[in-house]
């Protein structure tokens, strides 16, 4: 079975727009990670938690939307994948390693 040029271009267009939607996510997770780490040392916390909210959202928005705009509802599901996976992939390397320990698990 063989896949015509016009496939191919579609399915590197979705691969794509995983790899952006993965990004994405890496952007606000890290983004919520390293707030959530700074909490401690802030002397305005709601600040810091307002600030970081506001621009994980826009970046995370204003990619999304650029998708939406120049291309299809396939490549946008495709980057929620992406965006999902990487949350599934951040929390798995970020999580503590003590933690499970510490729950029994």
């Amino acid at each position: 079975m063989t896949m015509d040029h016009r496939g191919m271009l579609d399915l590197l267009q979705l691969i794509a727009s995983c790899t952006v939607g993965a990004l994405l996510g890496a952007a606000f997770f890290w983004g919520l990670w390293v707030t959530v780490r700074r909490l401690s040392k802030a002397s305005n916390p709601a600040v810091w938690i307002l600030g970081s909210l506001l621009l994980r959202f826009g970046l995370v928005l204003a990619g999304f939307y650029l998708l939406a705009l120049y291309g299809d509802w396939q490549q946008v599901l495709a980057a929620a994948v992406g965006f999902t996976l990487s949350r599934l992939f951040m929390a798995r390397c970020l999580w503590p390693r003590h933690a499970d320990k510490e729950s029994g698990a």
